[in-house]
């Protein structure tokens, strides 16, 4: 099963990014369209706003760009609404349906990672055996301990 399951989540990786790709060639067509300009122009242009280049300030590496951190999600999203709606007014459903599941992604990745992050950290601790942690066999058995009073 383990080897099924590697299968499955490298193919759904690789419909992803070829996915996102399509989006992204999409996306370019459509800025370079409204500007006026070719594709590798308007490509340049969205690198330098959406790039992240790495900085040293006073000892300290961190990256810097031309959005800050809080803007480039939105800005990404609508971007792509953008271009959603163009491609609904034209009519062209598989184009439309690319650019939402990109929006889709976008919008729950951090949500997916967190959650998929969880889900990793606690197979790893439940499957380690810590000798500082008892074992517990059936997660329904409620584990307690009892005193007695002296009288």
């Amino acid at each position: 099963m383990p080897k099924l399951a590697i299968a499955v989540l490298l193919l759904a990786l690789v419909a992803l990014a070829g996915s996102m790709t399509y989006v992204g060639y999409l996306v370019i067509g459509i800025v370079s369209e409204y500007l006026g300009t070719g594709r590798f122009m308007a490509g340049f242009l969205l690198v330098v706003l959406f790039a992240r280049v790495p900085w040293v300030s006073q000892g300290n590496l961190r990256t810097v760009g031309l959005l800050p951190r809080n803007a480039r999600l939105p800005v990404m999203v609508v971007l792509l609404a953008f271009c959603a709606l163009n491609f609904l007014y034209r009519g062209q459903m598989v184009s439309l349906l690319f650019v939402t599941l990109a929006v889709t992604f976008l919008l729950s990745y951090r949500w997916l990672r967190k959650k998929l992050l969880n889900r990793m950290i606690a197979f790893l601790s439940r499957s380690s055996p810590d000798p500082s942690q008892p074992q517990h066999s059936d997660e329904t058995v409620i584990d307690g301990e009892f005193r007695e009073k002296k009288d």
